[in-house]
Formats: C-alpha cells, sequence, structure tokens
C-alpha cells in the first residue's frame, strides 16, 4: 500500500542536451537561426533588433517605437493588422527591451506562408501614423502615473538609477515631459536607423517545412532600410553607481518597499552556474533562506526573492521585498545577517543537495517546449556563450560545493557593497 506520508524518492537527472540550431546568412545580411520539432504544428517566428534602451537617442524612444509597430503600414490599418492575425488564430506582438527589440509571431504551422507577408509589412512599412501616436503618448503617461503611486515601482526605479547612474542607458528613468515631446519625426529615424532587417537576428522554432523556411528566407532576407548598423547611443561607458543608500517618501503609504542588490558578474563568468547556486539558496526559491527567516519565521512579508538580471552589458543582482513600514529596519538587518551568514559558514550539505535537485528539475522543466529551448539558444546568442552553456549546467551545478559557494559569497554578498533602496511613508 502507498504511504502517502514517505515522500518519493527523488531522481538525480544526469544530463541534458539542447537541440542543435541550423544558422543561415541571408542575403541582406540578416542570420536565421531555425529550432525544428515535429510535436505539434505550431511555429514561432522572432525577428530580433538591437533597438533596446541601449540604443535609444533620447529616452523614451525605443519603447514608443516598438508600441507603435502595429499601429499601421503603408498597406494596412492597425485594425486590418488586428483583423488578420485574429482571423488566423495567431498573436503578433512587438517588445521592446534593455538591449532588444522583438517582433514576435505565433501560429499553427499552415498559416505561417499567410502571415509572413504581414510580418514583413510591419517590418519595412510601418507609418507610425499621428493620432495613433498622440494617444499612446497619453496611455504611457498615465499608465505611468499610476503605477508612480506604488512603493514597489517607486523602489524599483529609484534602484536602477542609483546602480547604473543617470548617464547610463540602464539607469534612466521614464519622464513623462520629454516623453510627451518626442515628435513622429524622431520616432520614424529610430524606425529606419535601428529596425532594418539586415541587422536583425531571426529565430523560427518548431514545425517547419523546408518550404516554409525558404519562404522565411526569401521575404526576410531582402533588403530594408539601412545597412549601416546601429550604433549606441548612450553617454556614459560604465555604469557609475550612485548613492549608496535611499529612501522615496510617498505619503500614507503603510507599506514599504525594500530593494538591495550590486553590479553582478556577467553569465560568461567562469562561476557563473555556482552564483546561480548561491543566488538560490538566498533568496530563489519558496524554501531559501530569506523566506524562512523573513516571511517563516519574524512574519515581516508575503514574499521576499532574491534573482539576477543579465543583460548584454551590465547584469545585477537584487533582493526585493514589500513590508510593514514599522518593519522595514528590521528586514534590513535580518537581510544583511543572512548575507553575512552565507559569508561566514559553510552551507549544510543537505540544504544545498535539496538546492541542486530544485534547479536541476526547473531546468529540465524549463526547456520541455522547442519555443523554451530556443529561449536558451537566444541568450547563447546574445551573451556569447559558449555552445555547450547549457549541456554543463546540471553537471556543473551537481559538483558545486559549499566551499565554493563560500568564497563566492566573500566576493559578492558583503552588506556594505550593497545598493539600498527604501520606498515608504515619509519618515
Amino acid at each position: 500500500m502507498l504511504d502517502r506520508q514517505v515522500a518519493p524518492p527523488v531522481q538525480p537527472l544526469a544530463s541534458v542536451t539542447l537541440p542543435a540550431a541550423d544558422v543561415f546568412s541571408l542575403p541582406n545580411g540578416a542570420r536565421l537561426h531555425i529550432l525544428r520539432n515535429e510535436a505539434q504544428p505550431v511555429v514561432r517566428l522572432q525577428v530580433v533588433f538591437k533597438a533596446g534602451k541601449w540604443y535609444e537617442p533620447a529616452p523614451g524612444i525605443s519603447l514608443l517605437t516598438a508600441r507603435m509597430m502595429l499601429e499601421g503600414t503603408a498597406t494596412r490599418t492597425a485594425r486590418q493588422i488586428a483583423d488578420e492575425v485574429a482571423f488566423y488564430g495567431a498573436s503578433l506582438e512587438c517588445e521592446q527591451g534593455f538591449d532588444r527589440a522583438t517582433l514576435t509571431l505565433y501560429c499553427l504551422t499552415r498559416h505561417l506562408p499567410k502571415l509572413l507577408p504581414l510580418v514583413q509589412d510591419v517590418i519595412t512599412a510601418s507609418t507610425f501614423p499621428a493620432p495613433e501616436l498622440e494617444q499612446l503618448k497619453t496611455r504611457t503617461i498615465q499608465n505611468v502615473r499610476v503605477e508612480r503611486q506604488k512603493t514597489s515601482y517607486l523602489a524599483s526605479e529609484r534602484f536602477s538609477r542609483n546602480l547604473y547612474g543617470t548617464q547610463y542607458p540602464y539607469g534612466n528613468v521614464f519622464d513623462e515631459h520629454s516623453f510627451a515631446r518626442l515628435p513622429k519625426s524622431a520616432v520614424e529615424a529610430y524606425y529606419l536607423s535601428n529596425y532594418s532587417l539586415s541587422q536583425a537576428e531571426i529565430f523560427l522554432c518548431g514545425d517547419i517545412p523546408h518550404e516554409h523556411e525558404a519562404l522565411v528566407s526569401e521575404l526576410l532576407g531582402q533588403p530594408s532600410h539601412s545597412s549601416a548598423p546601429p550604433a549606441p547611443t548612450h553617454l556614459s561607458a560604465d555604469p557609475v553607481t550612485g548613492p549608496t543608500h535611499d529612501y522615496v517618501s510617498v505619503s500614507d503609504s503603510l507599506q514599504a518597499s525594500l530593494r538591495i542588490g550590486r553590479l553582478w558578474p556577467t553569465p560568461s563568468h567562469p562561476s557563473g552556474h555556482q552564483l546561480q547556486v548561491l543566488v538560490k539558496v538566498l533568496g530563489g526559491y519558496f524554501g531559501s533562506r530569506l523566506m524562512k527567516n523573513i516571511r517563516e519565521d519574524k512574519g515581516f512579508t508575503y514574499g521576499i526573492y532574491s534573482s539576477t538580471s543579465p543583460r548584454e552589458h551590465a547584469s545585477s543582482f537584487i533582493i526585493g521585498t514589500d513590508v510593514n513600514a514599522n518593519s522595514a529596519d528590521a528586514a534590513i538587518q535580518e537581510i544583511h545577517h543572512e548575507l553575512r551568514q552565507l559569508q561566514n559558514e559553510l552551507i549544510p550539505d543537505d540544504e544545498l543537495q535539496t538546492v541542486k535537485n530544485y534547479m536541476t528539475g526547473k531546468f529540465a522543466n524549463e526547456i520541455s517546449t522547442v519555443f523554451e529551448q530556443c529561449d536558451k539558444y537566444k541568450s547563447i546568442v546574445f551573451f556569447g556563450l559558449p555552445l555547450d552553456y547549457y549541456s554543463t549546467f546540471i553537471e556543473q551545478v551537481n559538483h558545486t560545493t559549499p566551499q565554493q559557494l563560500l568564497a563566492l559569497a566573500q566576493e559578492y554578498l558583503s552588506p556594505t557593497s550593497m545598493i539600498e533602496v527604501v520606498s515608504g511613508p515619509k519618515s
């Protein structure tokens, strides 16, 4: 009889091999990356441009351009674009990030030939109609005003500014006045410079017949806009850290939001996988030290986390939580305690093994579909990682020792090396 009081045995995951991508250079200079999987008749096409925050000549212009991409072309209105996508049961959106902007299409395999001309039209012939542009500006400003009433948003915004500096793209904060004044001509110029297919990385994954591959190469391999690579327009070559301790006052707030962190090694660091283990032990899962101390023991919060944000030019580590305003100082002291403990004491073997099991199991779940496998492959491309980076992940995690983590904690987790921001009621 099954004894439900006894946990099932844990089977270690030995290794994982990601599928290799076929890479082609298109006539216009773009690169096409293809990952095939015939399990389901679906496909995802992503066209990735150097059009993120890193490349913008004016704050907010990359966000505005990306959100306007589906608002009309020379041959289609925004309504026609939306209706065509909906008719085929597909999804089409353009998202802007810190480094890149990505146009993403999901659809059934059999509909890809019908939707490719629409994708090409959006990339090569967007018109940025003035009424929609002004409406989008207004909506964006209103949304930011609402978000800035929240302590969590204000703490994260100030933390980024203080961590990177105001002259670094990652540290620029949203300025509604300059955003409202962005002219249509500036958006068009940014589009022509940064959304050129000749500079794109194209990722096609899923059930892909060879004739569909040829059609993608034909339509997205044509020249467009400018062949000159977009130039980063940042004013500072390196992050310049601001105040190490900062407080953002929010009138009548009952809670305080804490953000504590620092600049962090890039994923290509020789101890990159071991650093991930260290972050997980600290606050990367529900059974982490921060959760046990500050949520379960002290009852200061519903949740607290530690995580890293890898970016192409500078990565960061952050601890974040929302607490009762009266508990903010005590919560910070407990966070410092957990950081110092990792610096001074070896992690017990049973705790470390639990984290390893969690990480390897979660990793296996994260690559269960071809879309997720493609996401890992994109990281290899954009961060310049070795091709076996993820293939060796499980092995390196499983061989991580308490001594290695102690040395890394001593180097990277000193409380005195952290930027601290608190957003809460006026003190």
